[in-house]
């Protein structure tokens, strides 16, 4: 079997777990009982032994395919010689009750619904389930409904066994055939698509966002809310591991955690977009989980808050694309990253201004944060890209640190709180400025960059602006933006330019090999030349940019410039940089238009 594109595959989510669809119709990726479980289906890691459920219409071909309205729901169609069968893949869900916090709730099915609407089609389906990662055989047993004992799946539908389920009908026009797959328990037998699109639509409905891009907001929204857990509100970096930023290369790591440098922007886009409640869980959950150690902060944390996962490599599965090592875990939990203070008080701040509700105690652990950034700020780290080699002085920590005492002596003036030594974090706040200016310009270059000392060039600091750290038309940030088109732009077919994060040779960062652009650095630059002044250049790329996505508006970690997508997928932190990019282009002004619109609701 071929492998599909990363970016051909449907996303489909109950805000618990994910699965992701080929464009065949098989379900290829399946986590259980949540994102970060273990895979009963794996396929997309390994052709040969990997798992999936099969779906398929004799003579059809693979079926259109599209999102109904701005949910998670997939709508097939396909069309045989004889006959037409449409029908839904989803994840199941009902919308919260009165009291419960959570929006989506999820049911603990995956759903296939099919329809024969015109003639006669025969549908075939295989569920090949391998559990723990391909680690273990299935054992089925069960008439009827069918359970698998090893990973708890359990199946409903006309399936007989042949080694695997199988199943071979005939539908005629009118016909309707149910498969479920029940990953919690016995599978739902109620009906259960109007209930999940029901309560997408609720959720989407919020939005009245109408600006610049907002088809692609809107899919953006969606995509970020299927990686928020409705149970913790924590957000999901990615729901897939081991795709690989290259092919064929080793930079294949497992995204199913939580980073906390997307606090910021996660808040400033739900609260923007008309979503307090998931904002406020989702800062809860920081607040409940960061983990200090000795004044140390763990730059991510698992679903639950814990603070370690260890990192293992599947040797029996040949990856995606024969990408290896497959790995599971993450050992970025160990890292030492000074962004993380930088980004908790960024996020706190901006939900105070519009929601106005921290508790006093709330506030107290946000200022020992700010304390423990004054003590720590001078030190190296391992850099906000998690580089695996030696600490360094990166230009980017130090400016989150700076982001770090400005946002936490803002969130004391506002709380009107006499706690706070706010004349030494005002020293300190001014000393890492004037540190970053000297140290991290190189004037003869003409820009900032990666780390003290350096002459590399690193496309975090296009955020520069962005964070309010200087304003986006000075000559400094000009420059910079000149220097890394320059040096880590590529030109993307079709029109537009991609940016790599980093060259990873002269970055020295402990992986052989190349990667792709960064699209979170691309979009990022949409935004820092809308502040730059160039709205129109912008625009243009920003346009190129979301051409680009896949056929279901969804997008990966990484592309290269013929708009292959790497990387996991669907990754929230480019859907988060296109959302504030639109949001930039739309309001088109001298400041971030997320930060700016946070501060004039204060």
């Amino acid at each position: 079997m071929s492998t599909p594109p990363i970016g051909s595959y449907a996303f489909l989510s109950d805000c618990r777990t994910a699965a992701l669809v080929g464009p065949d119709g098989a379900v290829e990726w399946l986590c259980a009982p949540r994102f970060d479980g273990p895979a009963v289906f794996n396929r997309i890691l390994d052709r040969r032994i990997g798992g999936g459920f099969d779906l398929a219409v004799d003579g059809a071909g693979d079926p259109e395919r599209s999102y109904a309205d701005d949910s998670l729901v997939l709508a097939n169609r396909w069309t045989a010689p004889d006959g037409v069968v449409t029908g839904h893949d989803f994840l199941a869900a009902r919308a919260a009750g009165p009291g419960d916090d959570r929006g989506i709730v999820p049911v603990g099915a995956l759903v296939r619904a099919l329809r024969c609407e015109r003639g006669t089609a025969r549908v075939r389906a295989r569920v090949r389930a391998t559990p723990d990662h391909a680690r273990r055989p299935a054992r089925w047993s069960g008439d009827g409904t069918l359970m698998e004992r090893e990973s708890g799946i359990v199946l409903d539908g006309p399936f007989v066994l042949d080694g695997d389920p199988v199943l071979d009908v005939v539908l005629k026009a009118g016909d309707e055939l149910v498969l479920r797959l029940g990953y919690a328990g016995d599978a739902p037998a109620e009906p259960l698509l109007d209930a999940t699109l029901d309560a997408w639509r609720a959720w989407s409905a919020r939005s009245g966002y109408d600006g610049a891009g907002a088809p692609h907001v809107r899919r953006s929204a969606a995509v970020l809310r299927g990686l928020l857990d409705s149970e913790s509100g924590a957000l999901l970096a990615a729901p897939t591991a081991s795709l690989p930023e290259w092919p064929g290369g080793p930079r294949n790591w497992d995204y199913r955690y939580v980073w906390h440098r997307d606090a910021a922007l996660v808040i400033l886009v739900l609260m923007r977009l008309g979503h307090p409640e998931e904002a406020g869980r989702y800062l809860r959950f920081l607040l409940r989980n960061w983990s200090a150690d000795g004044e140390r902060l763990r730059p991510m944390t698992t679903l639950d808050g814990g603070t370690r996962v260890a990192e293992e490599t599947l040797d029996h599965l040949s990856g995606y694309a024969d990408s290896r090592p497959v790995n599971i875990g993450n050992e970025a939990f160990d890292q030492r990253q000074l962004d993380v203070f930088g980004q908790i008080l960024d996020a706190a701040l901006v939900y105070q201004e519009v929601a106005g509700d921290l508790t006093a105690d709330e506030a107290a652990r946000l200022y020992d944060v700010v304390d423990a950034a004054c003590r720590r700020w001078r030190e190296p780290d391992h850099g906000i890209w998690e580089v695996r080699t030696d600490l360094r002085q990166w230009t980017s920590g130090k400016l989150y640190a700076w982001v770090c005492l400005d946002r936490g002596i803002r969130l004391a003036e506002r709380l009107g709180d006499a706690r706070p030594p706010l004349d030494r974090w005002r020293r300190e706040r001014d000393l890492v400025r004037a540190d970053l200016l000297e140290r991290g310009y190189n004037a003869e270059i003409g820009a900032f960059v990666q780390e003290y000392g350096s002459v590399n060039l690193d496309a975090s600091l296009l955020r520069m602006p962005l964070l309010e750290f200087l304003d986006g038309r000075d000559p400094r940030v000009l420059s910079t933006l000149e220097r890394i088109d320059e040096r880590l732009g590529e030109p993307l077919d079709g029109g537009g330019r991609l940016v790599h994060r980093y060259d990873p040779a002269a970055t020295r960062d402990g992986i052989d090999g190349p990667e792709g652009a960064f699209l979170l650095c691309s979009f990022d630059m949409v935004s820092a030349l809308v502040l730059a002044g160039r709205a129109d250049e912008a625009a243009r790329r920003f346009a190129a940019l979301c051409a680009r996505g896949g056929p279901l508006g969804l997008f990966a970690e990484e592309m290269t410039g013929d708009g292959t997508m790497l990387g996991n997928y669907p990754q929230a932190f480019t859907h988060l940089a296109l959302i504030e990019a639109a949001m930039n282009l739309d309001a088109a002004g001298r400041a971030d238009a997320l930060h700016d619109w946070a501060h004039r609701r204060a």
